[in-house]
C-alpha cells in the first residue's frame, strides 16, 4: 500500500471503530471525534471538535481529570498505562453514564507530546445490572 492509502484505510478504521476515539491535544481541546463518540456522548462530530473536554467530564470529577491530564502531558506517561477503567461521562441529554475508558499519551513523529487519546464504551447497563446484583445478595 502506498502511504496515501494506508492514511485513507487509517481515516477509514478511525470512522467505523465501534467504540468512542477522542483524541484532545495538550491543552484539553477536542480535535478527533469518531462516530463512536458521538453514539456514547450524543454530540456530533461538529459540536464536539474545538470544545473543552469538559464536555463529556462530569463536574464533580473535573478537577481530578485536570490534575491528572496535566500530569500525564508534562511526564507523557499515563497513571494506569493504558488499562482501561470504568470512570463516569456526560450524555449531551444531560444523562449521566458509566463508560469504560483507556487512555494514552499521544507523541508526533518528533517524540513531543500531541494530546492524549481516549478509547471508550458506554458500559451503563452492565454496572447498573452488577449493581444491582450486589445489592440482591
Amino acid at each position: 500500500m502506498t502511504m496515501e492509502e494506508d492514511c485513507a484505510l487509517a481515516q477509514a478504521i478511525l470512522a467505523q471503530a465501534a467504540d468512542a476515539v477522542i483524541f484532545a491535544d495538550t491543552e484539553g481541546v477536542i480535535r478527533i471525534w469518531n462516530a463512536g463518540a458521538t453514539r456514547t456522548f450524543g454530540f456530533t462530530e461538529q459540536e464536539a471538535l474545538g470544545e473543552s473536554l469538559d464536555l463529556i467530564v462530569p463536574e464533580r470529577l473535573r478537577e481530578a481529570h485536570w490534575t491528572g491530564f496535566r500530569r500525564a502531558m508534562q511526564s507523557g506517561v499515563t497513571r494506569l498505562d493504558g488499562r482501561p477503567t470504568m470512570t463516569r461521562g456526560l450524555h449531551k441529554s444531560g444523562r449521566r453514564l458509566y463508560v469504560e475508558m483507556s487512555f494514552a499519551v499521544v507523541r508526533a513523529v518528533s517524540g513531543v507530546v500531541a494530546g492524549s487519546v481516549a478509547i471508550a464504551r458506554d458500559a451503563t447497563a452492565r454496572y447498573e445490572e452488577q449493581r444491582a446484583r450486589r445489592q440482591q445478595s
